[in-house]
């Protein structure tokens, strides 16, 4: 999952529920927690402000349901107008860090958040692919514009 957090902590449908966290773990996926607003901070629980904190969060809950090796980043920054305080871009990264390092991670479950997880996955979707190449013609089958009318799936309208 790209541009998702936790669904126990935020109850957007862009988010991943425990069930499908637990899914992920079996099926060796990850999650790719956003830095959107509403993904992060919402629900009955939503402050007023949006911060590194709400992203730690998410990003402590999917390591704690699904494990260390199905989190990752997805900020979004090119699709979104609203991140949070101390996270309005790449370089704020190191922000992010300090609070995760702080909650007690160690330098591989950071590692593997920045970046080892999902190239972990891109590894195997390419051992997936070299595999299934020469067993069938690439589909390039045109959709029909009723079946993609419902853009419900942007974070900001084009």
């Amino acid at each position: 999952f790209s541009h998702s957090s936790a669904y126990a902590l935020c109850d957007h449908h862009r988010n991943v529920p425990d069930d499908v966290l637990r899914r992920v773990k079996d099926n060796k996926g990850v999650v790719m927690v956003a830095f959107y607003n509403p993904y992060v901070n919402c629900g009955p629980n939503k402050t007023a402000v949006t911060n590194i904190s709400h992203v730690a969060d998410h990003c402590d809950y999917i390591r704690r349901v699904a494990g260390e090796d199905h989190v990752g980043i997805g900020a979004d920054y090119d699709g979104v107008n609203e991140v949070p305080e101390g996270l309005e871009d790449v370089s704020k990264y190191p922000n992010l860090i300090e609070e995760l390092v702080a909650r007690g991670w160690t330098d591989e479950q950071i590692k593997k958040l920045l970046g080892l997880n999902i190239m972990r996955v891109m590894d195997k979707v390419a051992e997936v692919g070299e595999t299934l190449s020469g067993t069938m013609e690439p589909l390039d089958d045109i959709i029909p514009e009723q079946d993609v009318a419902n853009q419900t799936c942007r974070t900001v309208r084009v």
